[in-house]
C-alpha cells in the first residue's frame, strides 16, 4: 500500500500541472522523420505498420544510460536483462524469442548465426544515436529472416552534427564510466570518434564487468552523393553468475567481442532512390562453466557475416515500386558447433498505390531467399491504410514471416542437450489492425494482433536421463493488443510529457507431442505497463520518472520506478545526471531466476566543447 501511495504522490507531481497552461502550446508543425531502413521511404504517419520512434530529444529526456534500459521503457518491448548496463540482455518484441528479432545499425541487418543471444552486444553508446525506429510484428517481407516478431533500426548521427564531449560516471557497485566524443566537420563532410569504458565490481558475486567500445563514423559527400563510413568495436568481459545453465552455476565467466565495418551512400534523383551498402560484421565470444578452471569447460566461438545489400526505388503515376537484392555469406568456427557456413541470396519487391485522391494506400510486396543449407522460400504479405485526414490513420497487414535454425539449434552439443541438424524453419502468418492519431498536443496509437506460429524449435526428451535434443514440434498462436499514448503541455512556459504504454498478450500452445519431456516454456509479458513523465522545472533543471509493470505468462508481477534529475548550465557546456534506479527496492527476476539489483544510481558529469 505505502508502494502505491508512492506512485501516486510522484505521478501526482507530474500531473498536477497538465490543465495549467496548457492551450499556451505552439502548433508549429515540425519537420516529419522519414523512415528510410527500407526500400520505400515514407514520413512515419503515412505507415501501414506498428512504428514507434524514440529521437535524439526523446532520448535525452529519458534519462537512459544505454539502449537496454531505454527500450524497457516501450510497452509491448521484453528486455530480459542479466546482470546490469545490458551485460548480457535479450530482445523479444511481442511475445516472440530472442532469435526471432532483427536489430539494424543504420539499415544494416546485425543477425548473430551463432545465437540470438549476441543480438544486443553490438550497440552504439546511446550519445551516438540520432533515432531508434521501433517496428512490431513480422518483418521478413521487408528485411528478410530473423524479422519474425519484429525489428530494431539504430539510426547513428552524422559525423559533425554536435559538440565534442567528455563524461565521467559514477555508480553504485564500484562502477566507473567513462566516454568521450571528438568531431570535426569540414565543407564535404565530416569525421566522429568516440570512446568508452565502463566497469563494475558487479552488484553480487561474479556479476562484475569491464566493457569497452570504440566507434568511428565519417560522412563525405561526392557529386551530392552522401558517402557514409562506420566503424565499430565493442568488447566485453563478465562474471556470468546463474546467467545460463541452472541458478547454482554461479562461477560462469563470458567474454565477447562484436564489430562492424560499413559503408554506404545515397544517390537520389527526382524519380528515384538508390542506396547501395556494404558491410562486415564479426562477433567472438568466449565462455567457461568455471571461470578459474576453464579446462573445466570452455567454449569458443567466431562468426562472420559479409554482405553487399542494394536498394533501389522507383517513383511513377502508378505510385512508388522498391525493390532491393541482399547477397551475404556467413561463415561460423567454433570449438563445440564445428565449422560450417552458408551464401544467403534475398531479392525484395513492392509497390505502394495510392487511390482515392491519397487517401487509401495499398502496399503487396514479396520476398524471395535463397539459402545454400536451406533451400528456396517466398514469403508474401500486403500492408493497406486509409488516412481520414492528415492526423488520423487506419491501417493493417498480413504477412508470412520466417526464422532459419541457428547453428547453436542445429549443432550444439554439451553432457546435458544437443542439436539436431534436420531442423526446418520456423513460420508464422501474422495479421496486425491498428488505429493512429497524432496531434500538437495528443497523440495515440492501438493495435491488434496474431500470429499463428508452426514449428517452432523445442528441446525434448522421452526419458529423464536423455539429452534435450531440438525438434520442431511446437504450434502457437500469439494474440494481443496495445496502445500507446503521448500528451505534451506547458508549464510556466517549459514543455512537459507524458507516454503511457500497455501492451497484453496470450499465448496458445497447440498439439500434443509424442516426448515425455518438454523445455520449451513461454513466458511472454502477459501484462506490461510502461509511464514515463517528463518535466522541465526551469531552462536548467528538468527530472523524469520511468514506471514498469510487468506480469510474466510464469512468475510473479513485479513493480519498478526508476528517477533521473539533469542539471543543464545555460550555455549547456556543463551537464550532471542523477540517476536513481529501483526506487522501491522491488526483488524480481527477468530471465533464468537471475535477481535484479536491488536500489540503486549513479552520478555523471559532462563537459561539451
Amino acid at each position: 500500500m505505502k508502494k502505491l501511495t508512492s506512485i501516486f504522490l510522484l505521478l501526482g507531481t507530474t500531473l498536477l500541472f497538465a490543465q495549467v497552461d496548457s492551450l499556451e502550446v505552439k502548433t508549429n508543425k515540425l519537420d516529419e522523420v522519414i523512415l528510410n531502413s527500407t526500400r520505400i521511404d515514407l514520413p512515419l504517419s503515412e505507415h501501414s505498420r506498428t512504428i514507434q520512434v524514440i529521437d535524439a530529444s526523446d532520448i535525452q529526456k529519458s534519462g537512459a544510460p544505454n539502449v537496454v534500459v531505454l527500450l524497457q521503457q516501450i510497452s509491448g518491448i521484453d528486455i530480459r536483462q542479466r546482470g546490469v548496463e545490458g551485460m548480457q540482455a535479450d530482445l523479444y518484441i511481442r511475445g516472440g524469442s530472442f532469435d526471432q528479432t532483427l536489430l539494424l545499425i543504420d539499415g544494416i541487418k546485425l543477425e548473430d548465426a551463432q545465437t540470438g543471444h549476441h543480438s544486443l552486444n553490438l550497440i552504439p553508446p546511446i550519445d551516438l544515436i540520432e533515432r531508434i525506429e521501433v517496428l512490431k510484428g513480422p518483418a521478413a517481407r521487408i528485411y528478410g529472416q530473423n524479422a519474425f516478431t519484429g525489428a530494431v533500426n539504430i539510426v547513428t548521427k552524422a559525423a559533425g552534427s554536435g559538440a565534442n564531449n567528455l563524461t565521467v560516471q559514477r555508480g553504485s557497485y564500484d562502477q566507473y564510466h567513462l566516454k568521450s566524443t571528438l568531431q570535426t566537420k569540414g565543407k564535404q563532410g565530416g569525421i566522429l570518434g568516440h570512446f568508452s569504458y565502463n566497469t563494475s565490481d558487479g552488484y553480487r558475486h561474479n556479476t562484475d564487468f569491464i566493457n569497452r567500445n570504440y566507434f568511428v563514423k565519417g560522412n563525405y559527400k561526392a557529386n551530392d552523393v552522401p558517402i557514409n563510413f562506420i566503424g565499430y568495436f565493442s568488447d566485453r568481459e563478465f562474471g556470468a553468475n546463474g546467467f545460463y545453465a541452472t541458478p547454482s552455476a554461479t562461477e560462469q565467466y563470458e567474454e565477447t567481442e562484436g564489430s562492424l565495418v560499413a559503408l554506404s551512400a545515397v544517390k537520389k534523383t527526382e524519380k528515384s532512390i538508390f542506396k547501395p551498402r556494404i558491410y562486415w560484421r564479426r562477433s567472438q565470444d568466449m565462455y567457461v562453466f568455471i571461470r578459474d578452471n576453464p579446462s573445466v569447460y570452455r567454449n569458443l566461438h567466431i562468426t562472420n557475416k559479409a554482405g553487399v545489400a542494394l536498394d533501389y526505388s522507383l517513383f511513377s503515376s502508378l505510385g512508388t515500386t522498391g525493390i532491393g537484392i541482399d547477397f551475404a555469406r556467413v561463415g561460423i568456427s567454433s570449438n563445440n558447433l564445428g565449422d560450417h557456413s552458408r551464401n544467403m541470396t534475398t531479392i525484395f519487391a513492392e509497390h505502394r498505390f495510392l487511390l482515392f485522391g491519397d487517401q487509401l494506400d495499398i502496399t503487396p510486396g514479396i520476398a524471395f531467399n535463397n539459402y545454400t543449407d536451406f533451400g528456396t522460400h517466398f514469403f508474401p504479405g500486403i500492408d493497406f491504410g486509409f488516412a481520414f485526414n492528415t492526423q488520423f490513420r487506419a491501417y493493417g497487414n498480413v504477412g508470412s514471416t520466417y526464422r532459419i535454425p541457428t547453428y547453436t539449434d542445429l549443432f550444439y552439443s554439451d553432457s546435458t542437450t544437443i542439436g539436431n541438424a534436420n531442423l526446418k524453419p520456423e513460420s508464422a502468418v501474422a495479421v496486425e489492425l491498428g488505429l493512429r492519431y497524432t496531434g500538437s498536443m495528443f497523440s495515440f496509437s492501438a493495435a491488434y494482433f496474431n500470429r499463428n506460429s508452426e514449428d517452432l524449435i523445442d528441446y525434448v526428451k522421452d526419458t529423464e536421463a536423455a539429452r534435450w535434443e531440438a525438434n520442431n514440434i511446437q504450434e502457437v498462436t500469439t494474440g494481443g493488443f496495445e496502445f500507446e499514448s503521448i500528451f505534451k503541455y506547458t508549464f510556466s512556459i517549459h514543455p512537459q510529457s507524458f507516454r503511457l504504454g500497455y501492451t497484453y498478450i496470450d499465448d496458445e500452445v497447440k498439439g500434443v507431442t509424442e516426448y515425455n519431456f518438454s523445455r520449451y516454456s513461454i513466458n511472454s509479458l502477459k501484462n506490461h505497463f510502461t509511464l514515463r513523465s517528463f518535466n522541465q522545472w526551469s531552462n536548467t533543471i528538468s527530472s523524469g520518472i520511468v514506471l514498469k509493470v510487468a506480469e510474466r505468462t510464469l512468475g510473479e508481477p513485479y513493480t519498478v520506478l526508476d528517477f533521473n534529475a539533469q542539471w543543464a548550465s545555460p550555455n549547456k557546456a556543463f551537464r550532471i545526471t542523477f540517476l536513481l534506479n529501483n526506487l522501491f527496492d522491488e526483488v524480481y527476476t527477468e530471465t533464468n531466476l537471475v535477481p535484479m539489483p536491488e536500489r540503486n544510481g549513479s552520478l555523471g558529469v559532462q563537459f561539451s566543447f
